[in-house]
């Protein structure tokens, strides 16, 4: 059984933050909540003993450069998960997919950067 990455990858971004909203959903009117982090699996594979998960991160600021600060520490803090455990799961490794680009949001009152991270983790046994 594979372990929730989702999740672990959202309580490990959120205790390295400390501060931001950080949630596996875009939070309605996010332009008067940010900043706001958003994790998201968006595909992965497991080969019966790894599991390896592709996530998207998205980092709402309320101007570009407030964008930019957030999206480096969301990727410094998904960096520092490697060799970890968050959330009750080991993360074995990450790497940068894509780093931080800015990406419309199409409402003038939030700016968003997207990265894209590949994670690994270890199957679990429930007994």
């Amino acid at each position: 059984m594979w372990p929730d990455m989702e999740l672990a990858v959202i309580k490990g971004v959120r205790a390295a933050l400390a501060g931001p909203r950080v949630t596996d959903e875009v939070p309605a009117k996010v332009e008067t909540l940010v900043p706001v982090v958003v994790v998201q699996v968006a595909n992965g594979a497991d080969d019966h003993i790894s599991d390896t998960v592709i996530v998207d991160i998205e980092s709402f600021g309320a101007d570009r450069a407030a964008m930019w600060d957030l999206a480096t520490r969301a990727h410094a803090a998904v960096h520092a998960l490697a060799a970890t455990m968050a959330g009750g799961v080991v993360i074995d490794t990450v790497d940068t997919e894509q780093r931080p680009v800015p990406v419309s949001y199409g409402n003038p009152g939030v700016r968003r950067a997207v990265a894209t991270y590949r994670l690994t983790t270890r199957g679990r046994t429930d007994t």
